[in-house]
């Protein structure tokens, strides 16, 4: 069979898009096959309110680990705009209400937020030291992301810091929480971070909670997360440009239905339904899979997990657009300065591990943990001419409510997820958030929510994991890293096909790694 390209990417979220990037600029002849009708994957803007000018970023939202220097060497031009506010947490306590303010351009405000809630300085101090070592390790562990995968002891030696290593890469993070801090609400939002769309608790032993914290603290060498101007399209949008203007070619509406992996010594083969409802069959030398690794093995013939054994998200996404924003309980820190950040709402320690053992045993938290944040405070671009002055958007993302919660009754679960999410928040304003929302051009509220089931249906992530599966350590655990595929963590079973999204080894989140890593990894061959 005559090969008709050399590399074929099965999916044209961001990743594929990266690959697709670099492989064409290397004089490759690719193709990308997207099942939907657009590409960009889970970092879309979309119209989400019926007759509103606002463009939401309808699924991810925000950059942390995307490196500047893949977005330099395929000459992409987007605008990552930094938060000055990291983040603010309501709390009552003693009948005294107010809100840990974290103001990452004014430290003295921060110590005073601080004492504010704890009485005292130890907690801040504690505090710093933490996020001095968190921000030690990033500086040497980022740019590790886009090089050959280090083995565990190269990367540790790397960190030469073996206080950090065990906290971070050996021992449950909650042991290190309970060590370092002494107050309910601060290990609560430095909890956070472990959790996000990962079911999971400060002590599980599978270290699942440890990994997802690693990469929502490394992005960047700062762990800051910014704010992409125009929404999550721009990026997949300037990433689509750069792919094309290096020559590959891009179809959307064209879902794969089967890969042939081939063998070691013949081309391999891609079978999918045009936008036209043809059946056609592509044959390459390479297979760059851009969807999830169980996904990768229903195409290629394999058995599906057994027993619900599948990969599982934890996540509830709500989108908004307010009139205007909401007044809080706490007085003394303006809207802008609350939802400048990520607003933390029934975040602290105890809060989140009552959430996961409710969802473990099979009932929707109460109080429901979620954080939130308003991208048009940082960008306005994404509002049209249309949208009054004052109008707000805001992103809240549920904690602790995994999959397995939803399937016996999707409608009546993620509407009750939903009410349990705002009736938390409002339990922090003070004013119903209902009299905040804008109306669409057909007088509903301007609110949409997606569980992960939801997620599943509309972009394929398996029990709505956003990860694709579980998130590895960034490392490989064997002292031979063998062929190129191997050095780069994206391999498969089948030596032409490799992993380029998410469920790649340093993988997940909006990044671009996976998809650079196994560009890198073919043209090593």
């Amino acid at each position: 069979m005559t090969v008709a390209y050399d590399v074929v990417i099965v999916g044209g979220g961001h990743n594929g898009l990266v690959a697709a990037g670099y492989l064409g600029r290397a004089g490759l002849r690719v193709l990308v096959l997207e099942r939907l009708g657009h590409l960009g994957g889970a970092a879309v803007s979309e119209r989400a309110f019926a007759g509103v000018d606002a463009r939401l970023s309808r699924y991810s939202y925000l950059v942390s680990l995307l490196p500047r220097r893949i977005l330099a060497e395929l000459g992409v031009r987007v605008e990552l705009r930094r938060r000055r506010i990291s983040s603010y947490t309501p709390w009552e306590r003693d009948g005294r209400v107010g809100g840990l303010l974290v103001d990452a351009g004014d430290e003295r405000r921060t110590a005073e937020s601080f004492r504010g809630l704890t009485g005292g300085e130890r907690e801040f101090a504690a505090w710093r030291e933490f996020y001095g070592m968190t921000g030690r390790v990033a500086e040497r562990v980022f740019p590790s992301l886009t090089e050959p995968l280090p083995s565990r002891a190269e990367l540790r030696a790397r960190v030469d810091d073996p206080v950090a290593w065990g906290e971070l890469f050996e021992r449950p993070l909650g042991e290190a929480l309970e060590r370092r801090f002494a107050d309910d609400v601060v290990r609560g939002v430095v909890l956070t971070d472990a959790l996000i769309g990962t079911f999971t608790h400060a002590h599980d032993p599978s270290l699942r909670q440890n990994r997802c914290f690693l990469y929502h603290v490394v992005g960047g060498g700062t762990g800051d997360w910014d704010v992409p101007v125009g929404g999550m399209g721009a990026v997949s949008g300037a990433l689509a440009e750069a792919a094309r203007a290096g020559g590959a070619e891009l179809l959307t509406g064209c879902e794969v239905t089967a890969v042939d992996p081939g063998g070691a010594g013949g081309p391999a083969e891609v079978g999918f339904r045009d936008a036209d409802g043809v059946e056609r069959r592509v044959g390459a030398r390479w297979v760059l899979c851009n969807a999830a690794p169980v996904e990768l093995e229903r195409l290629v013939g394999g058995a599906a997990p057994a027993g619900g054994a599948g990969p599982e998200g934890a996540q509830l996404k709500v989108n908004m657009l307010l009139r205007r924003l909401p007044r809080l309980r706490d007085g003394a820190v303006d809207g802008p300065d609350a939802f400048g950040g990520t607003f933390h709402v029934a975040e602290s320690y105890t809060e989140l591990e009552s959430a996961y053992r409710s969802a473990a045993a099979g009932r929707l938290p109460s109080p429901a943990p979620s954080e939130i944040y308003c991208h048009s405070l940082a960008d306005r671009s994404i509002l049209g001419p249309g949208v009054p002055a004052g109008a707000q958007t805001l992103t809240l993302f549920g904690l602790q409510v995994p999959a397995r919660l939803f399937a016996a009754d999707p409608e009546g679960v993620r509407q009750a997820a939903l009410q349990g999410v705002l009736a938390a928040l409002d339990g922090v304003l003070a004013e119903p958030l209902a009299d905040c929302l804008a109306t669409d051009a057909e007088g509903r509220p301007c609110l949409e929510v997606r569980g992960p089931l939801d997620l599943e249906a509309d972009l394929r992530l398996p029990g709505g994991n956003i990860f694709h599966r579980d998130l590895a350590f960034p490392f490989r655990d064997g002292a031979d890293a063998g062929p190129p595929v191997g050095r780069w963590g994206v391999g498969t079973g089948h030596p032409r096909v490799l992993l380029c999204g998410a469920g790649a080894v340093r993988g997940g989140g909006v990044s671009g790694i996976p998809g650079h890593n196994a560009a890198m990894a073919v043209l090593g061959r």
